[in-house]
């Protein structure tokens, strides 16, 4: 399925004329070796482009369609017109040697077979070159000397004359596309992609872009040990692909990995997402909807409303299709190879659907100093993370997993609210507004309690034990602040996780000690401590007794009351 709908996605690429045809692909070029008609190395051409990177001005390769690079590992292979510099001028940053003459003889001879027989210029002069370019002798050349550096650093090269490329060239390509098609294997069969009969690919592309696989690429459909295989089918003849499905498939996920500004890690993953129709438009949206900003908030709530009122959703002026199919896809890498975290196709309106759900359910009172609503996957998984720590990244499958129910609206996964609770408790009891949020919308998914705009704040009908008492442990720590102002520790870092988890054996503790915290305030504060004592009444008319333990699902009640009333105090003071 997968294959399938990356291949499809590959041809309405390839009709508005963003990805290459069969036999051809993109790759990142960085210099030219430019030729006289002689074949002689007149210089060496910067085709590097300087692109805004962050707050900084970087030079990156350019992109350009060339003939369809091979898939090394070990051996030495040529590419054909674009290469290194091992390849295309037999050096590397220290020269030359016998790996590197051979691999030099191997561009040769292959530039040689196709181009010998070419009556146009640019392959007379490419053919030249091969024939008279002594690697041994690179650094007499003044051209190749001044970029020695550069050339070397293991970035693509290509031939040029002036400002034509070879990869351009009329005879040229027209004599790549006819090996191609001449260049036919014994192995046929059933494509498992389209269906049909055809000849099929023993080795697919690799995949670049995915972060933590090789630099070279890592594959996504590889077999390379007998255990592997059946039925003496060698390699990727055990899955059989042909040859057209297989270069759509690999094209089409390469050229979204280098769409930088449409893909987002999580965890050790990278995300990728597709419109079928392959329009940007439902791209800058799902980007938008899934990692919000400050300054994108209005907008989110836009397409939210309008979601809520059968309105059309529009972005950039353009009226979003909500059966439009689109397709979401997690990668992992896993040495010279990629896993699949999660497929997952749905209509691009269920999806809106879906994560307006889940925003729904993590609406809850936020400090005055947050200007913004919206909380996106990646700061929620922060929230259960430890920023101190020198891996910040949270657990990897569990990443992928809240994600993935997010996207389906489904049940979250339970390490998130567990985590949750962990993470508060490392802290001694930092409720930050993000965890609290991840509680409420965990409780309203999985336990199916807490429904509804009243649980954003303070609910003071509510008279669940453990909601009351985290109220109760809130307002004992305001008491003990107002009494003692300026005070660096209280009795949330001593006894907030012990009062979480067995309140019986802390609250009489702490009802003692708040007796002492009262009297100082009768001195000091006769309105506050009428206040307090008001409020404490109230409060605990709503408990019968302090139970023994709290269960997971109880803690979590505990941590929103106490979160709650301490917002409510908050307000309270910004109100005056």
């Amino acid at each position: 399925m997968i294959l399938q709908a990356l291949m499809e996605y590959y041809e309405n690429l390839a009709e508005q004329g963003k990805l290459p045809r069969q036999g051809w692909c993109q790759a990142k070029v960085s210099y030219g070796i430019n030729l006289s008609k002689s074949g002689d190395i007149k210089d060496i051409v910067w085709l590097k482009r300087e692109e805004q990177m962050g707050k900084k001005q970087s030079w990156i390769p350019q992109l350009m369609t060339v003939p369809a690079m091979v898939t090394r590992s070990s051996g030495v292979s040529s590419n054909f017109l674009c290469d290194n510099s091992k390849y295309l001028l037999g050096i590397d940053k220290d020269g030359t040697g016998k790996r590197i003459l051979e691999c030099f003889e191997a561009a040769k001879e292959r530039h040689l077979n196709l181009l010998q027989n070419a009556s146009d210029e640019m392959a007379q002069a490419i053919c030249a070159f091969f024939r008279k370019w002594n690697p041994e002798k690179a650094k007499e050349n003044p051209g190749v000397m001044e970029k020695w550096e550069d050339i070397t650093d293991s970035g693509n090269l290509i031939f040029c004359m002036n400002e034509k490329y070879a990869q351009d060239d009329d005879e040229i390509g027209q004599i790549w596309d006819n090996n191609n098609k001449e260049n036919v294997s014994d192995a046929e069969g059933t494509c498992l992609v389209t269906g049909e009969k055809t000849e099929i690919s023993r080795i697919h592309r690799n995949i670049k872009g995915v972060p933590g696989a090789q630099s070279s690429g890592a594959a996504l459909v590889s077999f390379n040990a007998p255990a592997f295989e059946s039925y003496g089918k060698e390699q990727s003849y055990n899955a059989p692909v042909g040859k057209y499905a297989e270069f759509a498939y690999t094209s089409a996920l390469n050229y979204l990995l280098a769409q930088r500004e449409y893909t987002f890690s999580i965890g050790d993953s990278i995300i990728v997402y597709w419109a079928e129709a392959a329009k940007q438009e439902y791209q800058d949206a799902l980007l938008a909807l899934l990692n919000p900003v400050k300054d994108n908030q209005d907008e989110i709530h836009s397409i939210f409303e309008n979601l809520r009122k059968n309105r059309p959703v529009v972005v950039d002026d353009i009226e979003l299709n909500p059966a439009q199919k689109f397709y979401i896809l997690c990668l992992a890498p896993n040495a010279a190879r990629l896993f699949v975290r999660f497929f997952y196709q749905n209509s691009f309106g269920n999806i809106m659907k879906n994560l307006a759900q889940h925003y729904e359910r993590m609406k809850i009172i936020r400090p005055s100093y947050i200007d913004y609503e919206y909380l996106g996957v990646d700061d929620i998984l922060k929230a259960t993370a430890n920023l101190n720590s020198k891996d910040k990244r949270p657990v990897s499958n569990m990443a992928a997993m809240v994600l993935l129910a997010i996207l389906q609206d489904a049940r979250y996964p339970a390490s998130l609210y567990t985590d949750t609770l962990i993470r508060i408790r490392a802290e001694q009891g930092r409720v930050t507004w993000e965890r609290a949020a991840i509680i409420k919308a965990y409780m309203i998914k999985n336990y199916k309690n807490m429904e509804g705009d009243t649980y954003m704040g303070l609910n003071e009908e509510y008279t669940d034990t453990a909601y009351v008492l985290g109220r109760l442990f809130s307002v004992l720590e305001s008491i003990q602040m107002d009494a003692n102002p300026g005070i660096k520790s209280t009795i949330r870092d001593r006894y907030f996780n012990s009062a979480c988890a067995t309140p019986a054996s802390v609250f009489p503790v702490l009802i003692k000690l708040k007796n002492s915290h009262i009297k100082k305030l009768e001195r000091e504060k006769e309105s506050s401590k009428i206040y307090y004592e008001k409020l404490l009444t109230e409060i605990m008319d709503k408990l019968e007794i302090y139970p023994k333990r709290l269960s997971l699902e109880e803690q979590g009640k505990f941590i929103l009351g106490y979160y709650h009333q301490m917002q409510k105090k908050y307000k309270k003071r910004e109100e005056k």
